[in-house]
C-alpha cells in the first residue's frame, strides 16, 4: 500500500520573508494622497490614456510597499472600469499609473488607492474625482452683418456672426477677425479677437478702417490652441471720407485739427491738408502735427502721444505711419496711414502691444 506524503507550507516569522505570517503587529501604513486628476478635472477624450498621480503612503514596517489602483463610474466603486495590484513605488515620493486603455467620453470616473506590503495593508486615499470630456473641434461661424457689398454707415461698423457649432465642451470661445482689401487677406488692414456671445455674437470694429473701400472680412472661433475653419468671407463698403475743416490761414496756435471729436478725426483732418501722397518729409511733419493734436485735446486718452523712431527708416529716422505712447515693454503703437492703395488713407488702427510690436523710442511731441 502506497501512501502518499504531502508538504505543509510553513509561514515564516521573518518581517521580510515573502511567506511572513499574517499582519505584522506594530506596523502602520498610511493612506497615499491623490494628485492627479482631481476635484472634477476635466481632461480631452482625445489626451488619453488619463495618467494617476498620487503620494506615497508612508510605513513603520521594514517591507516594501506596493499600490493597488482602482478606477470607477461611481463613487461607492460598485462599478469598477479599471483595478491593479503590485505597482512599484515611483521615485520622489509620487508613484504614477498609465491607464492601458482610453476611458469612454462623456461621463466622469473617481480613482483611489491604497498601499500594501504583502503582510500588511493601509487604508484606501480620499476618492478623487474628473471627467473625460468630448474632444473640442469647431465648425464654421455664420456672418450675419455686414455683407452682401453692403455699405456701412461708420468707418467703426459693428460686426455680427451666428456662434460656430461645436462639439464637446469649450470653456471659453473666442473669435478672431481679419478684414483685408482682398479676398486673399494677404494684406489685411487689421485683426481683432472677442470673447463669445450666447447665441449670436455682435461687436464693434476694434479701430476705425479707411474710408471709401471695398472691405472683406471672415472670422473663426478658438479655444486655446484649437481653431476652427474660416467662416465664408463676405464684403462691404466703408463711407466716404467727410470732408475736413478747411487749414487756418497763417498765424500761430494750435492747428483746429486738435478741436476734432475723435482720433480717427484728428487723423483725417492733418491728412486733409495734403492732397496728393505725401513725401517723406511731409509724412514726417504730419505725424509730428498728429501727436500733438491728440495730446492738445485728449480725446485718444493713455497719451502722451509721439512718433516712432526707427533707425534706418526713409522718414528721417522716424516710422512713416506710427504714433506710439510708452517706453519699452509698455509702449502702444497706432498705425494712422494705410498704404494697401498707395494713397496713404488716413486711419486709427490699433493699439497693437508688446510682445507683438518692434519696441523702439516714442519721440514724444
Amino acid at each position: 500500500m502506497l501512501v502518499a506524503a504531502g508538504c505543509a507550507i510553513e509561514k515564516s516569522s521573518n518581517p521580510l520573508s515573502p511567506t511572513v505570517a499574517g499582519p505584522i503587529a506594530g506596523v502602520n501604513i498610511t493612506a497615499p494622497k491623490p494628485l492627479e486628476p482631481i476635484s472634477g478635472q476635466p481632461i480631452s477624450g482625445d489626451l488619453q490614456p488619463v495618467t494617476l498621480l498620487l503620494e506615497n503612503a508612508l510605513t513603520t514596517g521594514e517591507r516594501p510597499l506596493s499600490y493597488t489602483f482602482d478606477v470607477a463610474s461611481d463613487a461607492g466603486f460598485a462599478n469598477k472600469v479599471f483595478s491593479r495590484e503590485g505597482i512599484t513605488p515611483g521615485d520622489n515620493g509620487r508613484t504614477s499609473l498609465r491607464l492601458p486603455d482610453a476611458l469612454g467620453t462623456g461621463r466622469g470616473y473617481y480613482w483611489r488607492a491604497k498601499a500594501q506590503d504583502g503582510a500588511n495593508a493601509g487604508p484606501y486615499s480620499a476618492t478623487a474625482n474628473f471627467n473625460v470630456v468630448t474632444p473640442v473641434s469647431f465648425d464654421k461661424p455664420t456672418p450675419i452683418s455686414p455683407i452682401n457689398n453692403s455699405q456701412v454707415s461708420s468707418q467703426s461698423p459693428d460686426f455680427k456672426w451666428g456662434d460656430a457649432p461645436r462639439q464637446g465642451t469649450p470653456i471659453e470661445v473666442g473669435y478672431v477677425v481679419e478684414v483685408a482689401t482682398s479676398d486673399t487677406f494677404g494684406n489685411r488692414l487689421a485683426v481683432w479677437t472677442y470673447s463669445e456671445q450666447p447665441g449670436q455674437t455682435s461687436v464693434a470694429a476694434g479701430s476705425a478702417l479707411p474710408p471709401s473701400l471695398q472691405i472683406f472680412w471672415h472670422v473663426r472661433a478658438f479655444q486655446g490652441g484649437i481653431l476652427g475653419p474660416w467662416s465664408d468671407t463676405q464684403i462691404f463698403r466703408t463711407p466716404a471720407l467727410v470732408s475736413a475743416p478747411a487749414p487756418p490761414s497763417g498765424g500761430s496756435g494750435p492747428s483746429n485739427c486738435a478741436a476734432q471729436p475723435t482720433a480717427l478725426t484728428v487723423v483725417q483732418c492733418e491728412r486733409a491738408k495734403y492732397v496728393s501722397t505725401m513725401s517723406a518729409s511731409q509724412t514726417l511733419t504730419f505725424l509730428r502735427t498728429v501727436a500733438k493734436d491728440l495730446n492738445t485735446n485728449g480725446v485718444a486718452g493713455s497719451g502722451p502721444f509721439g512718433v516712432l523712431q526707427k533707425p534706418g527708416g526713409v522718414c528721417s529716422g522716424y516710422s512713416c505711419d506710427i504714433i506710439c505712447t510708452g517706453q519699452g515693454s509698455s509702449q502702444r503703437q497706432w498705425d494712422v496711414l494705410g498704404d494697401s492703395d498707395g494713397a496713404q488713407t488716413p486711419l486709427w488702427s490699433g493699439p497693437a502691444t508688446y510682445p507683438n510690436i518692434r519696441v523702439d523710442t516714442c519721440d514724444i511731441q
